[in-house]
Protein backbone atom coordinates (compact mmCIF):
# COMPACT_ATOMS: atom_id res chain seq x y z
CA UNK A 1 0.00 0.00 0.00
CA UNK A 2 1.26 3.64 -0.79
CA UNK A 3 0.41 6.10 2.12
CA UNK A 4 0.78 10.19 0.82
CA UNK A 5 2.65 12.14 3.03
CA UNK A 6 -0.87 14.59 4.26
CA UNK A 7 -1.81 11.23 6.42
CA UNK A 8 1.99 9.66 7.70
CA UNK A 9 2.86 13.10 9.05
CA UNK A 10 2.30 13.58 12.99
CA UNK A 11 1.32 10.00 13.02
CA UNK A 12 2.37 9.59 16.72
CA UNK A 13 0.40 12.46 17.74
CA UNK A 14 -2.29 11.40 16.16
CA UNK A 15 -2.66 7.93 17.03
CA UNK A 16 -2.75 9.71 21.04
CA UNK A 17 -5.16 12.62 19.85
CA UNK A 18 -7.75 9.65 18.31
CA UNK A 19 -7.79 7.42 21.66
CA UNK A 20 -9.00 10.45 23.53
CA UNK A 21 -11.17 11.03 20.93
CA UNK A 22 -12.72 7.72 20.89
CA UNK A 23 -13.33 7.68 24.84
CA UNK A 24 -15.09 10.80 24.55
CA UNK A 25 -16.82 9.28 21.50
CA UNK A 26 -18.18 6.55 23.52
CA UNK A 27 -20.07 8.89 26.08
CA UNK A 28 -21.60 10.64 23.69
CA UNK A 29 -22.51 8.66 20.78
CA UNK A 30 -26.07 9.20 21.08
CA UNK A 31 -25.79 12.87 21.52
CA UNK A 32 -23.62 14.12 18.01
CA UNK A 33 -23.71 10.94 15.53
CA UNK A 34 -22.18 13.39 12.50
CA UNK A 35 -19.65 14.59 14.70
CA UNK A 36 -18.13 10.86 15.35
CA UNK A 37 -18.79 9.76 11.61
CA UNK A 38 -16.75 12.90 10.53
CA UNK A 39 -14.05 12.19 12.95
CA UNK A 40 -13.73 8.60 11.61
CA UNK A 41 -13.49 9.62 8.29
CA UNK A 42 -10.69 12.22 8.93
CA UNK A 43 -8.25 10.01 10.78
CA UNK A 44 -8.67 6.93 7.90
CA UNK A 45 -5.51 7.57 6.29
CA UNK A 46 -5.77 7.68 1.76
CA UNK A 47 -4.45 5.24 0.21
CA UNK A 48 -4.07 4.08 -3.00
CA UNK A 49 -3.47 0.21 -4.75
CA UNK A 50 -0.44 -0.62 -7.10
CA UNK A 51 -3.48 -1.91 -9.70
CA UNK A 52 -4.54 1.72 -9.67
CA UNK A 53 -1.23 2.40 -11.21
CA UNK A 54 -0.18 -0.40 -13.24
CA UNK A 55 -0.79 -0.60 -16.83
CA UNK A 56 -1.38 -4.15 -15.65
CA UNK A 57 -3.78 -3.89 -12.96
CA UNK A 58 -5.68 -1.38 -15.39
CA UNK A 59 -5.92 -3.61 -18.09
CA UNK A 60 -7.19 -5.89 -15.85
CA UNK A 61 -10.06 -4.01 -14.31
CA UNK A 62 -10.98 -3.15 -18.29
CA UNK A 63 -11.13 -6.92 -19.47
CA UNK A 64 -13.67 -7.66 -15.69
CA UNK A 65 -15.59 -4.65 -17.02
CA UNK A 66 -16.30 -6.13 -20.41
CA UNK A 67 -16.41 -9.48 -19.49
CA UNK A 68 -19.15 -7.80 -17.00
CA UNK A 69 -20.93 -6.51 -19.80
CA UNK A 70 -20.73 -9.17 -22.02
CA UNK A 71 -22.29 -11.63 -19.23
CA UNK A 72 -25.35 -9.14 -19.95
CA UNK A 73 -25.63 -9.09 -23.25
CA UNK A 74 -24.92 -13.03 -23.50
CA UNK A 75 -27.63 -13.25 -20.42
CA UNK A 76 -29.93 -11.82 -23.02
CA UNK A 77 -29.03 -13.72 -25.96
CA UNK A 78 -29.95 -16.98 -24.40
CA UNK A 79 -33.36 -15.93 -24.41
CA UNK A 80 -34.03 -16.67 -27.74
CA UNK A 81 -33.61 -20.39 -26.87
CA UNK A 82 -35.98 -20.11 -24.09
CA UNK A 83 -39.48 -19.96 -24.78
CA UNK A 84 -41.61 -17.86 -22.14
CA UNK A 85 -45.55 -17.83 -21.88
CA UNK A 86 -45.12 -13.83 -21.45
CA UNK A 87 -46.47 -11.83 -24.11
CA UNK A 88 -43.82 -8.81 -23.68
CA UNK A 89 -40.49 -11.62 -22.65
CA UNK A 90 -41.72 -13.33 -26.28
CA UNK A 91 -41.69 -9.99 -27.79
CA UNK A 92 -38.24 -9.45 -26.47
CA UNK A 93 -37.11 -12.10 -27.65
CA UNK A 94 -38.30 -12.08 -31.21
CA UNK A 95 -36.48 -8.70 -30.88
CA UNK A 96 -33.47 -10.20 -30.28
CA UNK A 97 -33.81 -12.75 -32.29
CA UNK A 98 -34.49 -10.13 -35.55
CA UNK A 99 -32.20 -7.88 -33.95
CA UNK A 100 -28.54 -6.71 -34.72
CA UNK A 101 -27.38 -10.25 -33.25
CA UNK A 102 -29.02 -12.05 -36.49
CA UNK A 103 -25.86 -10.77 -38.92
CA UNK A 104 -23.52 -12.81 -36.85
CA UNK A 105 -25.53 -15.96 -36.17
CA UNK A 106 -24.74 -18.49 -38.15
CA UNK A 107 -27.54 -21.49 -39.49
CA UNK A 108 -27.25 -24.66 -37.04
CA UNK A 109 -24.63 -22.98 -34.56
CA UNK A 110 -26.79 -23.46 -32.00
CA UNK A 111 -26.74 -27.32 -32.72
CA UNK A 112 -23.15 -27.15 -32.49
CA UNK A 113 -21.18 -27.78 -29.41
CA UNK A 114 -17.31 -26.83 -30.02
CA UNK A 115 -14.54 -27.52 -27.38
CA UNK A 116 -11.86 -24.73 -27.15
CA UNK A 117 -8.41 -25.99 -26.24
CA UNK A 118 -6.21 -23.54 -24.75
CA UNK A 119 -9.26 -21.10 -23.74
CA UNK A 120 -6.90 -18.34 -22.42
CA UNK A 121 -4.47 -18.17 -24.78
CA UNK A 122 -4.31 -14.82 -26.87
CA UNK A 123 -6.40 -16.55 -29.56
CA UNK A 124 -8.62 -19.05 -27.70
CA UNK A 125 -10.09 -15.96 -25.57
CA UNK A 126 -11.17 -14.20 -29.27
CA UNK A 127 -12.10 -17.70 -30.16
CA UNK A 128 -14.78 -18.17 -27.82
CA UNK A 129 -15.95 -14.97 -28.11
CA UNK A 130 -16.61 -15.45 -31.95
CA UNK A 131 -18.41 -18.57 -30.99
CA UNK A 132 -20.61 -17.35 -28.80
CA UNK A 133 -21.62 -14.22 -30.89
CA UNK A 134 -22.30 -16.77 -33.26
CA UNK A 135 -24.37 -18.88 -31.31
CA UNK A 136 -22.78 -21.88 -30.87
CA UNK A 137 -22.42 -23.92 -27.42
CA UNK A 138 -18.98 -23.51 -26.07
CA UNK A 139 -16.69 -25.91 -24.38
CA UNK A 140 -13.15 -24.54 -22.59
CA UNK A 141 -10.30 -26.92 -21.59
CA UNK A 142 -8.62 -25.52 -18.84
CA UNK A 143 -6.16 -26.91 -16.62
CA UNK A 144 -6.96 -25.19 -13.22
CA UNK A 145 -10.21 -23.03 -12.59
CA UNK A 146 -9.35 -20.19 -10.03
CA UNK A 147 -10.48 -17.16 -9.86
CA UNK A 148 -8.27 -15.42 -12.14
CA UNK A 149 -9.01 -18.13 -15.09
CA UNK A 150 -12.78 -17.47 -14.87
CA UNK A 151 -12.87 -14.31 -15.21
CA UNK A 152 -11.18 -14.40 -18.14
CA UNK A 153 -14.06 -16.31 -19.66
CA UNK A 154 -17.93 -15.93 -20.55
CA UNK A 155 -20.36 -17.07 -17.61
CA UNK A 156 -22.22 -19.02 -20.67
CA UNK A 157 -18.82 -20.89 -21.07
CA UNK A 158 -18.78 -24.58 -19.71
CA UNK A 159 -15.21 -24.31 -18.53
CA UNK A 160 -13.82 -28.15 -18.27
CA UNK A 161 -10.77 -28.91 -16.27
CA UNK A 162 -8.34 -31.53 -17.93
CA UNK A 163 -4.73 -31.71 -19.49
CA UNK A 164 -3.81 -32.06 -22.92
CA UNK A 165 -0.90 -33.76 -21.81
CA UNK A 166 -3.41 -36.80 -19.47
CA UNK A 167 -5.84 -38.92 -21.64
CA UNK A 168 -7.56 -39.51 -18.75
CA UNK A 169 -8.87 -36.39 -18.08
CA UNK A 170 -9.94 -35.11 -21.76
CA UNK A 171 -12.97 -38.36 -21.87
CA UNK A 172 -15.33 -35.50 -20.55
CA UNK A 173 -13.93 -32.56 -22.06
CA UNK A 174 -14.84 -34.15 -25.78
CA UNK A 175 -18.43 -35.40 -24.39
CA UNK A 176 -21.16 -34.26 -26.89
CA UNK A 177 -18.56 -31.88 -28.60
CA UNK A 178 -18.87 -31.39 -32.56
CA UNK A 179 -15.47 -30.00 -33.31
CA UNK A 180 -12.70 -28.79 -31.78
CA UNK A 181 -10.61 -25.96 -32.01
CA UNK A 182 -6.92 -26.22 -30.76
CA UNK A 183 -4.99 -23.17 -29.66
CA UNK A 184 -3.04 -24.65 -26.93
CA UNK A 185 0.98 -24.02 -27.07
CA UNK A 186 3.64 -24.89 -24.33
CA UNK A 187 4.25 -22.41 -22.17
CA UNK A 188 8.14 -22.24 -22.66
CA UNK A 189 10.50 -24.02 -24.96
CA UNK A 190 11.64 -26.81 -23.31
CA UNK A 191 11.65 -30.06 -25.11
CA UNK A 192 9.56 -31.68 -22.80
CA UNK A 193 6.58 -28.96 -22.77
CA UNK A 194 6.84 -28.81 -26.44
CA UNK A 195 6.85 -32.43 -26.93
CA UNK A 196 3.69 -32.58 -23.85
CA UNK A 197 1.40 -30.28 -25.44
CA UNK A 198 2.13 -29.48 -29.36
CA UNK A 199 2.58 -33.34 -30.51
CA UNK A 200 1.20 -35.53 -27.58
CA UNK A 201 -1.93 -32.93 -26.77
CA UNK A 202 -3.11 -33.42 -30.35
CA UNK A 203 -2.90 -36.84 -30.22
CA UNK A 204 -4.84 -37.15 -27.08
CA UNK A 205 -7.24 -34.88 -27.80
CA UNK A 206 -7.91 -36.29 -31.63
CA UNK A 207 -7.96 -39.95 -29.72
CA UNK A 208 -10.22 -39.20 -27.24
CA UNK A 209 -11.89 -37.34 -29.44
CA UNK A 210 -12.79 -40.58 -32.04
CA UNK A 211 -13.55 -42.73 -29.23
CA UNK A 212 -16.24 -40.62 -28.20
CA UNK A 213 -17.43 -41.08 -31.85
CA UNK A 214 -16.74 -44.44 -31.56
CA UNK A 215 -19.15 -45.11 -28.64
CA UNK A 216 -21.96 -43.18 -29.75
CA UNK A 217 -21.92 -45.43 -32.97
CA UNK A 218 -22.11 -47.88 -31.33
CA UNK A 219 -24.93 -47.21 -28.86
CA UNK A 220 -26.59 -46.30 -32.09
CA UNK A 221 -26.08 -49.66 -33.33
CA UNK A 222 -23.62 -48.23 -36.07
CA UNK A 223 -20.05 -47.30 -36.91
CA UNK A 224 -19.09 -43.65 -36.38
CA UNK A 225 -18.28 -42.03 -39.80
CA UNK A 226 -14.96 -40.56 -38.41
CA UNK A 227 -13.65 -44.14 -38.07
CA UNK A 228 -10.92 -45.80 -40.37
CA UNK A 229 -11.13 -48.63 -42.20
CA UNK A 230 -8.12 -50.61 -42.04
CA UNK A 231 -7.37 -52.70 -45.09
CA UNK A 232 -4.12 -54.53 -44.06
CA UNK A 233 -2.64 -54.83 -40.72
CA UNK A 234 0.67 -56.47 -40.33
CA UNK A 235 1.26 -58.01 -37.37
CA UNK A 236 1.83 -61.84 -37.46
CA UNK A 237 3.04 -64.05 -40.20
CA UNK A 238 -0.65 -64.81 -40.98
CA UNK A 239 -1.08 -61.29 -42.22
CA UNK A 240 1.31 -61.68 -45.15
CA UNK A 241 -0.64 -64.24 -47.22
CA UNK A 242 -2.17 -63.37 -50.15
CA UNK A 243 0.76 -60.76 -50.49
CA UNK A 244 1.96 -61.45 -53.82
CA UNK A 245 6.26 -60.36 -54.81
CA UNK A 246 6.74 -59.89 -58.65
CA UNK A 247 9.31 -58.26 -61.08
CA UNK A 248 8.71 -56.76 -64.36
CA UNK A 249 10.85 -54.23 -66.64
CA UNK A 250 9.60 -51.87 -68.91
CA UNK A 251 11.28 -53.11 -71.91
CA UNK A 252 8.94 -54.56 -74.51
CA UNK A 253 12.20 -55.12 -77.18
CA UNK A 254 14.58 -58.08 -77.42
CA UNK A 255 17.26 -56.77 -76.34
CA UNK A 256 16.04 -56.21 -72.71
CA UNK A 257 18.44 -59.28 -71.86
CA UNK A 258 21.36 -56.64 -72.51
CA UNK A 259 20.52 -54.45 -69.57
CA UNK A 260 19.69 -57.40 -67.27
CA UNK A 261 21.91 -57.09 -64.01
CA UNK A 262 19.71 -58.28 -61.68
CA UNK A 263 17.16 -58.14 -59.26
CA UNK A 264 15.60 -59.58 -56.01
CA UNK A 265 12.78 -58.75 -53.84
CA UNK A 266 11.41 -60.46 -50.91
CA UNK A 267 8.10 -60.31 -48.34
CA UNK A 268 8.56 -61.81 -44.74
CA UNK A 269 8.26 -60.81 -41.38
CA UNK A 270 11.91 -60.04 -39.41
CA UNK A 271 13.16 -61.02 -35.98
CA UNK A 272 11.45 -58.05 -34.10
CA UNK A 273 7.89 -58.64 -35.93
CA UNK A 274 8.36 -56.46 -38.73
CA UNK A 275 6.38 -56.97 -42.14
CA UNK A 276 9.91 -56.17 -44.13
CA UNK A 277 9.58 -55.80 -48.01
CA UNK A 278 12.90 -55.57 -49.36
CA UNK A 279 15.78 -56.12 -52.11
CA UNK A 280 17.45 -54.81 -54.94
CA UNK A 281 16.76 -53.88 -58.49
CA UNK A 282 19.78 -53.45 -60.40
CA UNK A 283 18.46 -54.43 -63.95
CA UNK A 284 17.84 -51.27 -65.89
CA UNK A 285 14.16 -50.04 -66.56
CA UNK A 286 13.08 -53.11 -63.88
CA UNK A 287 10.79 -52.73 -61.07
CA UNK A 288 9.86 -54.97 -58.42
CA UNK A 289 6.39 -54.67 -56.44
CA UNK A 290 3.58 -56.61 -53.46
CA UNK A 291 0.58 -56.77 -54.83
CA UNK A 292 -2.96 -58.36 -53.36
CA UNK A 293 -6.46 -58.62 -54.08
CA UNK A 294 -8.79 -56.18 -51.36
CA UNK A 295 -11.13 -58.19 -49.32
CA UNK A 296 -13.40 -55.41 -48.08
CA UNK A 297 -15.96 -56.14 -45.01
CA UNK A 298 -19.61 -56.81 -45.89
CA UNK A 299 -21.10 -53.29 -46.37
CA UNK A 300 -17.91 -51.40 -47.03
CA UNK A 301 -16.90 -49.67 -50.35
CA UNK A 302 -14.26 -47.45 -50.71
CA UNK A 303 -16.44 -44.83 -52.59
CA UNK A 304 -17.14 -44.07 -48.99
CA UNK A 305 -13.49 -42.97 -48.32
CA UNK A 306 -11.77 -40.12 -49.93
CA UNK A 307 -8.21 -41.71 -49.49
CA UNK A 308 -5.42 -44.58 -48.09
CA UNK A 309 -3.35 -43.75 -45.41
CA UNK A 310 -0.24 -46.29 -44.77
CA UNK A 311 2.03 -46.50 -41.64
CA UNK A 312 5.75 -47.25 -43.68
CA UNK A 313 9.33 -47.60 -42.48
CA UNK A 314 12.48 -47.83 -43.84
CA UNK A 315 15.54 -46.42 -45.36
CA UNK A 316 13.65 -43.16 -47.12
CA UNK A 317 12.86 -44.78 -50.93
CA UNK A 318 9.66 -43.35 -53.02
CA UNK A 319 7.31 -45.73 -54.31
CA UNK A 320 4.51 -46.08 -56.74
CA UNK A 321 0.79 -46.94 -55.03
CA UNK A 322 -1.37 -48.75 -58.05
CA UNK A 323 -5.07 -49.30 -57.76
CA UNK A 324 -6.60 -51.71 -59.83
CA UNK A 325 -10.13 -50.77 -60.45
CA UNK A 326 -13.21 -52.51 -62.81
CA UNK A 327 -15.43 -55.89 -62.40
CA UNK A 328 -13.51 -58.01 -60.20
CA UNK A 329 -15.31 -61.05 -62.00
CA UNK A 330 -13.69 -60.49 -65.68
CA UNK A 331 -9.94 -58.46 -64.98
CA UNK A 332 -9.34 -58.11 -68.51
CA UNK A 333 -12.02 -54.87 -68.08
CA UNK A 334 -9.66 -53.17 -65.14
CA UNK A 335 -7.98 -49.73 -65.33
CA UNK A 336 -4.61 -49.15 -63.58
CA UNK A 337 -4.15 -45.92 -61.64
CA UNK A 338 -1.38 -44.73 -59.74
CA UNK A 339 0.34 -42.53 -57.38
CA UNK A 340 3.57 -41.63 -56.14
CA UNK A 341 4.40 -41.14 -52.71
CA UNK A 342 7.65 -40.37 -50.41
CA UNK A 343 8.88 -42.05 -47.13
CA UNK A 344 11.72 -40.64 -44.75
CA UNK A 345 13.96 -42.75 -43.00
CA UNK A 346 12.46 -44.10 -40.20
CA UNK A 347 9.07 -44.58 -39.24
CA UNK A 348 6.22 -42.51 -41.08
CA UNK A 349 2.71 -41.78 -41.73
CA UNK A 350 2.12 -41.41 -45.79
CA UNK A 351 -1.37 -40.06 -46.78
CA UNK A 352 -2.96 -40.76 -50.29
CA UNK A 353 -5.93 -39.06 -51.50
CA UNK A 354 -7.89 -40.96 -54.55
CA UNK A 355 -8.00 -37.53 -56.12
CA UNK A 356 -4.31 -37.48 -56.42
CA UNK A 357 -4.57 -40.93 -58.62
CA UNK A 358 -4.16 -40.76 -62.34
CA UNK A 359 -4.94 -43.20 -65.47
CA UNK A 360 -1.81 -45.32 -66.68
CA UNK A 361 -3.43 -45.01 -70.10
CA UNK A 362 -4.31 -41.59 -70.59
CA UNK A 363 -7.37 -42.34 -72.45
CA UNK A 364 -9.00 -43.92 -69.39
CA UNK A 365 -11.87 -42.51 -67.31
CA UNK A 366 -11.07 -41.19 -63.32
CA UNK A 367 -10.65 -44.08 -61.26
CA UNK A 368 -13.60 -44.71 -59.18
CA UNK A 369 -13.05 -45.82 -55.82
CA UNK A 370 -16.10 -48.26 -55.79
CA UNK A 371 -14.72 -50.70 -58.19
CA UNK A 372 -10.99 -50.71 -56.71
CA UNK A 373 -10.33 -54.21 -55.91
CA UNK A 374 -6.33 -54.89 -56.35
CA UNK A 375 -3.55 -52.97 -54.83
CA UNK A 376 -0.05 -53.16 -55.48
CA UNK A 377 3.16 -51.07 -54.56
CA UNK A 378 5.95 -50.88 -56.54
CA UNK A 379 9.78 -49.92 -56.92
CA UNK A 380 11.81 -48.70 -59.48
CA UNK A 381 15.15 -47.28 -59.30
CA UNK A 382 14.90 -45.02 -61.91
CA UNK A 383 12.97 -41.98 -59.71
CA UNK A 384 14.89 -42.27 -56.60
CA UNK A 385 16.51 -39.53 -54.92
CA UNK A 386 19.86 -39.34 -53.01
CA UNK A 387 19.44 -39.78 -49.31
CA UNK A 388 21.66 -38.77 -46.79
CA UNK A 389 22.19 -41.91 -44.17
CA UNK A 390 22.75 -41.37 -40.73
CA UNK A 391 26.55 -41.68 -41.42
CA UNK A 392 26.51 -38.86 -44.22
CA UNK A 393 27.32 -41.31 -47.20
CA UNK A 394 24.89 -41.46 -49.57
CA UNK A 395 23.08 -44.92 -50.06
CA UNK A 396 22.66 -47.22 -52.96
CA UNK A 397 19.68 -46.11 -54.88
CA UNK A 398 18.85 -49.43 -56.06
CA UNK A 399 18.71 -51.26 -53.06
CA UNK A 400 14.98 -50.59 -50.94
CA UNK A 401 13.39 -51.35 -47.48
CA UNK A 402 9.77 -50.85 -46.50
CA UNK A 403 8.62 -51.75 -42.82
CA UNK A 404 4.91 -52.05 -43.46
CA UNK A 405 3.02 -51.59 -40.26
CA UNK A 406 -1.06 -51.01 -41.74
CA UNK A 407 -2.89 -49.65 -44.36
CA UNK A 408 -6.07 -47.74 -43.90
CA UNK A 409 -8.97 -45.87 -45.78
CA UNK A 410 -10.19 -42.57 -44.64
CA UNK A 411 -13.30 -41.27 -43.92
CA UNK A 412 -14.89 -38.86 -46.28
CA UNK A 413 -16.97 -35.69 -45.02
CA UNK A 414 -17.85 -31.85 -46.41
CA UNK A 415 -16.23 -30.13 -43.20
CA UNK A 416 -13.70 -29.67 -40.72
CA UNK A 417 -13.82 -31.54 -37.33
CA UNK A 418 -10.63 -30.82 -36.06
CA UNK A 419 -8.83 -26.92 -36.18
CA UNK A 420 -5.34 -26.99 -35.27
CA UNK A 421 -3.44 -23.30 -34.56
CA UNK A 422 0.14 -24.01 -35.63
CA UNK A 423 3.26 -21.88 -36.43
CA UNK A 424 5.28 -21.14 -39.58
CA UNK A 425 8.39 -20.61 -36.60
CA UNK A 426 8.79 -16.59 -37.67
CA UNK A 427 9.29 -14.79 -34.32
CA UNK A 428 10.42 -17.72 -32.65
CA UNK A 429 13.80 -17.74 -31.04
CA UNK A 430 16.40 -19.28 -33.71
CA UNK A 431 18.15 -21.18 -31.14
CA UNK A 432 14.79 -22.98 -30.06
CA UNK A 433 13.10 -23.22 -33.79
CA UNK A 434 14.22 -26.46 -35.00
CA UNK A 435 12.82 -28.25 -31.33
CA UNK A 436 9.76 -25.64 -31.66
CA UNK A 437 8.73 -26.65 -35.55
CA UNK A 438 9.67 -30.58 -35.00
CA UNK A 439 7.05 -30.44 -32.47
CA UNK A 440 4.80 -28.30 -34.35
CA UNK A 441 5.33 -30.40 -37.24
CA UNK A 442 4.62 -33.83 -35.33
CA UNK A 443 1.79 -32.61 -34.04
CA UNK A 444 0.11 -31.64 -37.75
CA UNK A 445 1.53 -35.46 -38.52
CA UNK A 446 -0.97 -36.58 -35.90
CA UNK A 447 -3.76 -34.58 -36.86
CA UNK A 448 -3.53 -35.66 -40.72
CA UNK A 449 -3.81 -39.86 -40.25
CA UNK A 450 -6.52 -39.54 -37.16
CA UNK A 451 -8.98 -39.70 -40.17
CA UNK A 452 -10.71 -36.65 -39.00
CA UNK A 453 -11.25 -34.15 -40.86
CA UNK A 454 -8.45 -31.37 -40.65
CA UNK A 455 -7.58 -27.38 -41.23
CA UNK A 456 -4.26 -26.82 -39.96
CA UNK A 457 -3.51 -23.05 -39.69
CA UNK A 458 0.05 -21.65 -39.47
CA UNK A 459 -0.14 -18.14 -38.57
CA UNK A 460 2.94 -15.21 -38.60
CA UNK A 461 4.14 -13.55 -35.19
CA UNK A 462 1.07 -12.71 -33.82
CA UNK A 463 0.43 -9.22 -32.86
CA UNK A 464 -2.32 -7.14 -30.43
CA UNK A 465 -4.06 -5.82 -33.03
CA UNK A 466 -7.98 -5.23 -34.08
CA UNK A 467 -9.01 -7.63 -36.79
CA UNK A 468 -10.35 -7.00 -40.13
CA UNK A 469 -8.50 -3.79 -40.61
CA UNK A 470 -5.81 -5.31 -43.19
CA UNK A 471 -5.69 -7.93 -46.01
CA UNK A 472 -4.67 -11.30 -45.47
CA UNK A 473 -2.09 -13.21 -47.49
CA UNK A 474 -3.17 -16.97 -47.72
CA UNK A 475 -0.22 -19.64 -49.35
CA UNK A 476 1.72 -22.89 -49.01
CA UNK A 477 5.63 -23.40 -48.39
CA UNK A 478 6.72 -21.67 -45.48
CA UNK A 479 7.52 -18.46 -48.02
CA UNK A 480 5.28 -15.74 -46.04
CA UNK A 481 7.04 -13.20 -43.40
CA UNK A 482 5.32 -10.85 -42.21
CA UNK A 483 3.27 -11.27 -39.27
CA UNK A 484 -0.83 -11.36 -38.41
CA UNK A 485 -3.66 -10.08 -35.57
CA UNK A 486 -4.60 -12.87 -33.59
CA UNK A 487 -7.90 -11.70 -33.78
CA UNK A 488 -7.94 -12.48 -37.78
CA UNK A 489 -6.49 -15.61 -36.70
CA UNK A 490 -9.32 -16.55 -34.71
CA UNK A 491 -11.97 -15.30 -37.29
CA UNK A 492 -10.39 -17.75 -39.57
CA UNK A 493 -10.72 -20.69 -37.09
CA UNK A 494 -14.44 -20.15 -36.65
CA UNK A 495 -14.95 -19.73 -40.36
CA UNK A 496 -12.94 -22.79 -41.02
CA UNK A 497 -15.48 -24.88 -39.02
CA UNK A 498 -18.61 -25.21 -41.62
CA UNK A 499 -15.81 -24.29 -44.50
CA UNK A 500 -15.68 -27.29 -47.53
CA UNK A 501 -12.86 -25.68 -49.10
CA UNK A 502 -11.28 -25.87 -45.62
CA UNK A 503 -11.34 -29.16 -45.06
CA UNK A 504 -7.80 -31.18 -45.19
CA UNK A 505 -5.52 -28.44 -45.62
CA UNK A 506 -2.83 -26.85 -44.01
CA UNK A 507 -1.83 -23.57 -45.00
CA UNK A 508 0.61 -20.29 -43.95
CA UNK A 509 -1.37 -17.27 -43.39
CA UNK A 510 -0.37 -13.72 -42.74
CA UNK A 511 -1.04 -9.64 -43.40
CA UNK A 512 -0.73 -8.87 -46.83
CA UNK A 513 3.01 -7.52 -48.01
CA UNK A 514 4.82 -6.50 -51.31
CA UNK A 515 8.02 -8.69 -52.02
CA UNK A 516 11.42 -7.09 -52.17
CA UNK A 517 12.71 -6.53 -56.14
CA UNK A 518 13.86 -9.48 -57.68
CA UNK A 519 12.23 -11.98 -55.00
CA UNK A 520 8.78 -12.33 -56.72
CA UNK A 521 9.06 -15.79 -56.97
CA UNK A 522 4.46 -16.23 -57.03
CA UNK A 523 2.15 -14.02 -57.41
CA UNK A 524 0.26 -13.04 -54.03
CA UNK A 525 -3.21 -12.80 -53.61
CA UNK A 526 -4.78 -11.02 -50.79
CA UNK A 527 -8.11 -11.01 -49.07
CA UNK A 528 -9.61 -8.70 -46.95
CA UNK A 529 -10.96 -10.04 -43.85
CA UNK A 530 -15.33 -9.02 -43.99
CA UNK A 531 -18.05 -10.58 -41.89
CA UNK A 532 -20.59 -9.70 -44.88
CA UNK A 533 -18.69 -12.21 -47.21
CA UNK A 534 -16.73 -15.04 -46.96
CA UNK A 535 -13.29 -14.15 -47.92
CA UNK A 536 -11.87 -17.87 -46.85
CA UNK A 537 -13.52 -19.79 -49.58
CA UNK A 538 -12.01 -17.95 -52.47
CA UNK A 539 -8.33 -17.63 -50.48
CA UNK A 540 -8.02 -22.04 -50.09
CA UNK A 541 -9.93 -23.20 -53.06
CA UNK A 542 -6.64 -22.88 -54.80
CA UNK A 543 -4.34 -24.44 -52.87
CA UNK A 544 -3.35 -27.92 -51.84
CA UNK A 545 -5.63 -30.81 -50.09
CA UNK A 546 -4.24 -33.62 -48.28
CA UNK A 547 -0.58 -31.47 -48.08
Amino acid sequence: MIVTKASSSGSGNKEKAGKRSTNTKKSNTNTNPDALTQQQQQQQPVSISLDDVNPVGLGRKSRQIFDEVWRKFSGLGQISRTTRADDKESLDALLIREGPMCEFAIPGAQNTTVLVVGATSRIGRIVIRKLMLRGYSVKALVRKADQEVVDMLPRSVEIVLGDVGDPCTLKAAVENCNKIIYCATARSTITGDLFRVDYQGVYNVTKAFQDFNNKLAQLRAGKSSKSKLLLAKFKSADSLNGWEVRQGTYFQDVVAFKYDAGMDAKFELSETGDAVFSGYVFTRGGYVELSKKLSLPLGCTLDRYEGLVLSVGGNGRSYVLILEAGPSADRSQSKLYFARFSTKVGFCRVRVPFSSFRPVKPDDPPMDPFLVHTMTIRFEPRRQRPVEGPSGAKQDLRSFKLILEYIKALPTGQETDFVLVSCTGLGVEPSRREQVLKAKRDGEDSLRRSGLGYTIIRPGPLKEEPGGQRALIFDQGNRITQGISCADVADICVKALHDSTARNKSFDVCYEYVSEQGKELYELVAHLPDKANNYLTPALSVLEKNT
